[in-house]
């Protein structure tokens, strides 16, 4: 058996619908209901789910417990991105980031890991990102909610490793989902006129997610590769491009990736 959150679209909803075809049993939240009746018409079990709010975490978790023995995996896909340079960027709009992409998936992990440790097996899988190893301007916030989950999911993986539970994280780069429209809209109404970001920001607009090529269906298929293998690597990536990238921000020193970021934003302001 199976849950996702985030189902309604993109990744969460390709999984959904991927971990139905392989034969799960498969459990489907997120906030808009009315977004997964194609899952529901497939035979998936859809619910409510707002993982910011600790009620419809339980009622979530209930639902499944009331219709389910057991649970296999977790896909927790439910997340966006925030955009907007860090002077720019409400408090409140931050706070709202970590409250989805960290403290809300962890609270709803922490409700189902009571679960996997009683029947000492499943798969927490957690939908980070590239950015989740880098950095880049006018996303501080959004790589830092994904910092934080890495580093999160690292920890939890030493710790529930003794009672048979495995913790992966996958981390895509541009994908081919709604992401980015709401992540464009952040930029805009986060950027004041009078913003001393504007050309850079104006830049990134004309530009800024035009290289998303990965499909949520691929991102899907990696984590089936991830969920059948048995030893899972700790960290997936989509491609080759994002492998590098990882592998780039890792291994230069912070100012060598200050100037390759650099020269990416000055090449954006050229255009």
């Amino acid at each position: 058996m199976a849950i996702v959150t985030g189902a309604s679209s993109g990744i969460g909803k390709a999984t959904a619908l991927r971990l139905n075809d392989e034969g799960y049993q498969v459990f489907a939240g997120a906030r808009r209901v009315e977004k997964m009746n194609d899952l529901k018409q497939a035979g998936i079990l859809v619910h409510q789910l707002d993982v910011t709010k600790q009620d419809s975490n339980r009622a979530f978790v209930d639902f499944v417990e009331a219709n389910a023995t057991e649970i296999d995996i977790i896909v927790n896909s439910a997340g966006y991105g925030s955009q907007g340079a860090l002077e720019d960027v409400d408090p409140a709009e931050a706070k709202n980031q970590f409250d989805v992409n960290v403290f809300g998936l962890m609270a709803l992990t922490q409700m189902i890991l009571p679960i996997m440790r009683h029947q000492h097996s499943g798969k927490i899988i957690n939908i980070s990102s590239v950015g989740g190893q880098m950095y880049s301007p006018l996303a501080g916030w959004y790589y830092a909610s994904k910092h934080a989950l890495e580093a999160l999911s690292d920890t939890l993986r030493m710790e529930v490793k003794p009672f048979g539970i495995d913790v992966i994280i996958i981390e895509p780069g541009g994908t081919k989902t709604e992401w980015g429209s709401v992540a464009m809209d952040k930029l805009k109404a986060q950027t004041p006129a009078n913003s001393a970001y504007h050309d850079l920001v104006e830049a990134y607009e004309a530009g800024g997610f035009s290289g998303f090529t990965t499909t949520p269906e691929e991102i899907a298929a990696l984590i089936m590769r991830a969920i059948n293998a048995r030893r899972p690597k700790t960290r997936y990536q989509p491609n080759f491009g994002m492998k590098m990238l990882v592998i780039m921000a890792r291994k230069l020193s912070y100012k060598q990736f200050d100037k390759v970021m650099g020269r990416q934003m000055r090449g954006l302001t050229k255009h």
